[in-house]
């Protein structure tokens, strides 16, 4: 498969509301995720393990989910980028509109690299 493929059909699963199955069946047992500061969520975490708790904490942290607004990938060579907007409640925090650029590596027709910068 492509990283282009690859990266339409990881947007489209999002799109319908299936994250577990990106991470289920796109990424790699040994996945690495990135994010820009520790305010919400670990600086790093390595692992398909890993990255399920965090998503299921991230999602813990919503107290009432709004909507969301995934952009088509840009691909170049193994890498994607898309813009990801959030529009939720955080318990604690009130409504907020979170917008980031993520970068996805693939080999291997896996993703093996996911980092955010907000």
């Amino acid at each position: 498969m492509t990283t282009q493929e690859i990266a339409n059909n990881m947007v489209n699963l999002w799109r319908q509301g299936k994250g577990a199955e990106v991470q289920e069946t796109m990424y790699a047992e040994d996945a690495k995720s990135v994010e820009p500061n520790a305010n919400m969520l670990p600086l790093e975490m390595i692992g398909l393990d890993a990255l399920k708790t965090k998503m299921t904490h991230f999602q813990g942290s919503i107290e009432e989910f709004h909507g969301m607004t995934i952009s088509d990938p840009i691909v170049a060579g193994k890498f994607f980028a898309l813009t990801w907007t959030v529009d939720a409640t955080f318990k604690g925090r009130g409504r907020t509109t979170f917008e980031e650029v993520c970068v996805y590596e693939v080999k291997e027709d896996k993703i093996v690299l996911e980092q955010f910068f907000y």
